[in-house]
């Protein structure tokens, strides 16, 4: 197991859609583990497989308070969102030191394969579901500031670009 090292914006990388996992492998299993030590490591609650330049639809989830909860996805997909929302606070280690306030819908149904690769249907609430919502987004392209209007998106953009030269 290894910690991986994120791919920072604007890699191209990270606009581009992930290919789906035809079937669970021990190649994909030292992926997730890998994966799951890069998010204990940021710390974060969860990660996509693009985020550290692996195109595939793989992410980890894990918001519990002790960890080593994690949740294993392959080809995550979002079958019913909640029509009530919530804000969170959402960040990425790919446009590191800024953050911004997003709404998501506050439980989602999400059908994936798990890590005995059977297709499995899971509720997520609250912070659970804005994880993995956030970790679906980047298995799309998308990033969690592309919520924002376009001038927030700028500026947080801007201010992150700020940061990392100053270092």
């Amino acid at each position: 197991m290894t910690v991986r090292r994120c791919l920072l914006w604007p890699d191209p990388l990270l606009r581009k859609p992930a290919a789906d996992v035809a079937a669970i492998t021990d190649e994909v299993r030292a992926i997730w583990a890998d994966m799951i030590d890069t998010m204990d490591a940021m710390p974060g609650y969860g990660l996509a497989a693009v985020q550290i330049g692996i195109g595939l639809r793989l992410a980890v989830v894990d918001c519990s308070d002790a960890r080593g909860q994690a949740v294993r996805m392959a080809n995550p997909k979002v079958l019913h969102a909640s029509t009530q929302f919530r804000e969170h606070e959402e960040a990425s280690p790919n446009l590191p030191g800024v953050s911004a306030v997003v709404r998501r819908p506050r439980a989602v149904t999400v059908r994936f394969l798990n890590d005995k690769g059977v297709e499995e249907d899971r509720d997520f609430v609250d912070l659970w579901a804005t994880s993995v919502q956030h970790q679906i987004d980047h298995l799309a392209g998308k990033l969690y500031f592309d919520h924002l209007s376009p001038l927030k998106r700028k500026m947080l953009v801007g201010r992150s670009e700020k940061q990392r030269r100053l270092k």
